[in-house]
């Protein structure tokens, strides 16, 4: 078995405050026996493309917050999957950093297919890369991607990955739905193609957002069947933590699809 948690907690009230929550729930992860932890998408320094009153990016802030991350990682012995922001030749990205158990900078996963609200924003990145778990192989896919381009999961998988981690952020919207479950019939699509990406890889997939008030999302892992293994109550912040089998995680069916059906 192989424990992870997701870091499903209140979006930050400030870029600081953002850094001092990730590395209060770093520990926390490492106390519960988690081997990796992940946060939503840019939950350093705060999601700006909905309109939150997140200051201007600061590569200099960036720089320190993530030391201050990846310092803390090494600390606590824990792999740690933090959504955020970069500056890539002077243009900034949103994106993935993974921070190894000795604190080092694993990789980076760029947000390749951009949400149309953020292309005034930022620039999109490109290619798919996986990453290391103790022998076991893990990809990220960023909101958007995960929700409208089932290729960026089934290319993480085709890499060889058995989890697939989808950090993002949705907020409620005025006089939509309150959800009481999981992928309930009358909320939005998004938590049932949490579920697809799951079934139709065959992988495991855990998806994680900010903890909000009748968001239509929340934080959930999925088996690979597409059955959810658990979920986070929508608007409750937490950790939530769970026990992956990665003998599952099969990925044959994706690996079934016949040459030239992505293209």
């Amino acid at each position: 078995m192989t424990r992870i948690a997701l870091a499903n907690l209140p979006f930050p009230a400030s870029p600081d405050a953002s850094v001092t929550a990730a590395i209060a729930a770093i520990g926390e992860a490492a106390a519960a026996g988690a081997a990796l932890v992940c946060f939503p998408e840019c939950f350093v320094p705060g999601y700006r493309a909905l309109g939150a009153p997140v200051p201007p990016a600061d590569p200099t802030w960036l720089a320190n917050a993530h030391q201050q991350i990846a310092a803390a990682a090494g600390e606590h012995r824990v792999t740690v999957v933090l959504g955020t922001e970069r500056f890539v030749a002077g243009r900034l990205r949103i994106s993935v950093a993974v921070f190894g158990p000795d604190g080092s900078v694993l990789g980076w996963q760029d947000k390749v297919q951009l949400d149309p609200s953020e292309d005034a924003l930022y620039e999109p990145g490109s290619g798919r890369s996986v990453f290391d778990l103790a022998g076991d192989t893990f990809g990220v896919v960023i909101c958007h991607e995960g929700f409208r381009y089932p290729e960026t999961v089934r290319a993480a998988v085709g890499k060889g990955a058995q989890v697939v981690l989808h950090p993002h952020y949705s907020q409620a919207e005025a006089g939509g739905w309150r959800p009481g479950g999981y992928a309930e019939a009358g909320n939005t699509f998004h938590e049932a193609a949490a579920r697809c990406r799951a079934a139709e890889n065959e992988c495991w997939y855990a998806t994680v957002n900010c903890a909000g008030e009748n968001s239509p999302t929340t934080s959930a892992v999925i088996a690979p069947d597409g059955s959810v293994l658990t979920w986070q109550p929508h608007g409750l912040a937490g950790l939530l933590i769970a026990d992956l089998d990665l003998s599952l995680a099969t990925r044959g069916l994706a690996m079934r699809l016949r040459a030239g059906e992505a293209s």
